[in-house]
Parts: C-alpha cells; structure tokens; sequence
C-alpha cells in the first residue's frame, strides 16, 4: 500500500518529465510569445489560469466521481492538485490491497507523514471510500507517469488470504473500474487495468496471487455491457 510520490514530486525512476503541454508562465516579467506561438498559447493559458496563486478551479465540497462513494478526504500531502484529464491522460486503473483494514487504510491516507493515498478503497461489504478526486494525481503507484495517467483503488484484506476478496468487493470494484472506463474512454483489458505489482519499479506484490483477474475483468466487461441512464433518470415505479 505505501507507495508514494515522492519520487514523483522530484521526477520518479521510468516516470514523465513533466505535465503535457506544460510551459512555464511567468507572471509581470517574462516571455513574450509571437505569432503562431502566441495563438497557440493562449488557449493554454487559459487552461492553467486557475493554478495561478488566487486563481483556484472551483470544486465542490464532498463532491465524488463514483455514486454511492462515501466522501473522506486524504491528507493533502499525500496527493497533487491536477485538472485531469485536460493536463493528464487518464488510460489506467491500479488495483491495490490495503494489507490492512478498510479503516486503517482510511487513517494512513489522512495521516500526512505517509506520503501515499489512493483515489478510492473498497471494503469487503462493497462499500467505497473515495479520497481522492479523479481530478488530481493521487501517490499511489510509486512511478510518477503511472501516478499521472491512472486512478487508483485499495480493497481492503491481505495478498496471502484468499477469502480477503469476497463477491461484494469484487462486484463492487468493477463498477467503479467500468465506471472510469467509460469516462476517460480506455478499454476493459489486462494492459489498462493493472495490478500494483505491474507498475514499473514498484516492490510491491498486491493484489496478489489470490486476485482472480479473468473473474474481475469479466464483472467489470458485464457493467460495460449496460445501458448507461441519463443523469437525473429515476425509475418509473408501477402501480
């Protein structure tokens, strides 16, 4: 689970250099852009307007990306302010397991001397924490290119405890998991949905031997195949 940015902050080993598109912005003393350079700029500037001191993007207060998920804010030293996806691609999930309880993974995440947190936990009951909007990098994968393009998920349980990995997380898991699909347009498969052990670097061994990756993608594949409601759609209900 402890797999920060730290290494992300400074440019992590096998990591991105840098934002896509970043340029420097230099505020009442600097570059001057011309011709093409300019028009081509502007459009930028308006993009990272709002990380300009003063200039902070709006969000809402306890607002989450998944329905359902239970709103618990990490340590904002344990994740990067981002604008996701216009400054990173977003093109993978990372599955993480706690090695740990729900609630322990939920105390670590706030505690900011961990240095890590992910976007969301899952607990055995199926119930979600998110605490991390999708919007900025969380520490979570120890690679920074990894942190930058994925969203990352805890389960609660252990590597070495099969029964850790009950149907009600699974299920649940991938709806969140179809749910980030659909929103950043990437594909249910084995080279965008990944383990924690396949990220480039990591010394990490979760999720473990005990993960049934062909049940998950199934479930996750399954969620895709369902008609997506309208939002503000309720269900008629008959008389």
């Amino acid at each position: 689970m402890r797999a920060g940015e730290k290494g992300g902050r400074s440019g992590a080993k096998g990591g991105s250099s840098g934002v896509t598109r970043r340029r420097a912005l230099w505020i009442g003393g600097g570059a001057v852009a011309t011709g093409a350079a300019a028009l081509a700029g502007r459009d930028e500037l308006a993009h990272w307007w709002w990380r300009l001191p003063g200039h902070d993007k709006p969000r809402t207060p306890g607002a989450v990306d998944h329905p359902g998920a239970q709103w618990v804010e990490a340590s904002p030293e344990n994740y990067r302010r981002a604008d996701r996806p216009a400054d990173y691609e977003i093109d993978r999930v990372v599955v993480h397991v706690v090695q740990g309880s729900f609630a322990t993974a939920l105390k670590v995440f706030q505690d900011p001397d961990h240095e890590a947190a992910a976007h969301y936990v899952v607990r055995k009951d199926g119930h979600m924490a998110q605490m991390i909007r999708e919007l900025d990098v969380a520490f979570h994968a120890g690679n920074r290119g990894y942190n930058e393009r994925s969203v990352g998920i805890e389960h609660e349980g252990f590597v070495d405890r099969p029964e850790s990995f009950t149907a009600a997380m699974y299920a649940s898991s991938a709806r969140l998991t179809a749910g980030i699909c659909r929103r950043y347009g990437f594909p249910a498969d084995r080279e965008h949905i990944v383990g924690h052990v396949e990220v480039p670097g990591t010394d990490h061994t979760d999720p473990g031997p005990h993960w049934d990756w062909d049940r998950y993608l199934r479930l996750v594949r399954a969620e895709l195949r369902k008609p997506v409601r309208p939002k503000g759609h309720k269900p008629v209900r008959e008389s």
